[in-house]
C-alpha cells in the first residue's frame, strides 16, 4: 500500500509520509487525516475541523445533485443557512387538455381572486360535497409523496411524482403558474419556512421537509402540507415537529360555530413558546373554495386583529408555521418565493382545510 502524506495544506516539512492520526477524525470513521507533528496539526486546525463539522451534520455540506452541471443561481445573496437553490430547474410539466384549468394557468394572474368582496362564503351542500373530494383526493397525492421521502431523492422528483399523481386524478396542481409558481409543490427543507421551490437537490439524512400541495378538482382547490423527518433527525427537530402538529390540532379543537377567528392564534402561540419555538406571523391560513385564497384571513399568532366569527358551511385552512427559537421574520431568497428563518434556525408546518359544521369542525384533508 502507498504510504499516506501529510494532510497539512501548508506543511512545515513538505508533506512527508506521516503516521499521526487526528483522533477526532479516527472515532468519527474518517480515514486518511494524518500529519507529520503536532506543528503541522495545529496550523491546519481550522481548516481542517470543518471536516468534523460535515461529518457530523452532513445536511450542513454544500447541497449535491445528480448532476454534475447543477449550480447555485444567486451566488452573490447572502443566504441565512446552509440550503441552497440548485439549478437549473426542470422544464414546466404539461397538463393534459382535458383537465379544466383555473384562471390563472395561462397569464399567472388569479383574476377571480382579485375580483372577490366582502364577507366569507358559506357553501351549500352540493359545493361542500366537491370541496370533500377535493381535500381527499390532495391528502391522497400528498401521502404518495410521502412515501417516497428518503435520503437520495431530490425535490425535483417530488415534484413529479406529485404532478403525476394529480394529472391521473383529473386534476389540475394548483401552484402550478399561481402568480408565476414554476413547480407543482412546495418542497421546504430546513430552514425553509415555506414555497421552497423543488430543484436538484437531493434530499440528505437529517434534513426535514415540508410538502405543500394543493388541488383544484371540479373547480374546487383542496389544500394541505406535512412536514417529514428524512432518515434519522436531530432532537430539536424531532421537537419542532411534534410541537407544530400539537398547535394546529389544538386550534383545530376550538373550531365551531360562533368562535372567534382570532382565538386561534391564542391557542397555537402559548404552545410553540412553551416549546422554545416562534411563530411565524407573515402568513396566514385563509378561505379556500372556487377560489384558491380569499376571506377569512387566519392568522396564527395571539394578539392578532382577524376579524369575524366561524359560520356553518365556512371552509378555510390553519396552516401554522413555527421556527426553532425566538425569531418569527424570515428573508426572501432572489426568487421571490422561497422564504427562510432569518438566523438559519429550522422551521416547520402543518396545514389541514377545515369545514365549520352545526356541531363543530370536519377536517377536510384528514389523513386516514
Amino acid at each position: 500500500t502507498s504510504a499516506i502524506l501529510c494532510q497539512s495544506q501548508s506543511c512545515l516539512n513538505d508533506n512527508p509520509p506521516s503516521r499521526m492520526e487526528c483522533p477526532t477524525c479516527n472515532k468519527l470513521g474518517i480515514r486518511g487525516s494524518f500529519f507529520c507533528g503536532q506543528d503541522c496539526f495545529k496550523a491546519g486546525w481550522k481548516t481542517h475541523k470543518l471536516i468534523h463539522e460535515l461529518a457530523k451534520n452532513p445536511s450542513s455540506s454544500t447541497n449535491v445533485g445528480k448532476s454534475s452541471d447543477s449550480y447555485n443561481p444567486f451566488p452573490n445573496f447572502s443566504f441565512a443557512g446552509t440550503i441552497r437553490p440548485l439549478y437549473p430547474l426542470s422544464p414546466r410539466r404539461t397538463v393534459p387538455d382535458h383537465i379544466p384549468r383555473p384562471d390563472y394557468a395561462t397569464t399567472g394572474t388569479p383574476f377571480s381572486e382579485l375580483r372577490e368582496t366582502g364577507p366569507p362564503r358559506i357553501l351549500n351542500s352540493e359545493e361542500i360535497e366537491k370541496m370533500r373530494t377535493a381535500c381527499r383526493l390532495s391528502r391522497e397525492v400528498l401521502d404518495i409523496a410521502a412515501s417516497h421521502v428518503r435520503p437520495g431523492i431530490t425535490t425535483d422528483e417530488l415534484d413529479e411524482i406529485v404532478h403525476n399523481a394529480t394529472i391521473e386524478r383529473n386534476a389540475y396542481p394548483s401552484t402550478m403558474n399561481y402568480r408565476g409558481y414554476p413547480k407543482s409543490v412546495c418542497t421546504s427543507i430546513n430552514e425553509v419556512i415555506c414555497h421552497g421551490i423543488p430543484d436538484q437537490r437531493i434530499l440528505q439524512e437529517g434534513d426535514i421537509v415540508n410538502i405543500a400541495l394543493s388541488f383544484l378538482s371540479q373547480g374546487y382547490h383542496g389544500d394541505v402540507n406535512a412536514t417529514y423527518p428524512v432518515g434519522k433527525i436531530d432532537e430539536d427537530s424531532q421537537r419542532l415537529i411534534r410541537t407544530t402538529r400539537e398547535s394546529l390540532d389544538a386550534a383545530i379543537k376550538i373550531c365551531k360555530p360562533g368562535a372567534l377567528i382570532r382565538d386561534l392564534g391564542k391557542t397555537i402561540e402559548p404552545i410553540a413558546r412553551a416549546n422554545g419555538c416562534a411563530v411565524v406571523r407573515t402568513y396566514t391560513g385563509h378561505g379556500i373554495h372556487e377560489l384558491f385564497h380569499c376571506s377569512p384571513n387566519i392568522p396564527h399568532y395571539a394578539k392578532n386583529k382577524a376579524v369575524g366569527t366561524m359560520k356553518t358551511g365556512m371552509i378555510f385552512t390553519i396552516e401554522p408555521m413555527l421556527n426553532l427559537g425566538t425569531n418569527w421574520s424570515e428573508i426572501h431568497w432572489p426568487d421571490n418565493w422561497t422564504a427562510t428563518t432569518v438566523d438559519g434556525k429550522r422551521s416547520a408546518q402543518f396545514e389541514e382545510t377545515l369545514l365549520i359544521t352545526e356541531t363543530g369542525v370536519e377536517i377536510l384533508t384528514a389523513g386516514r
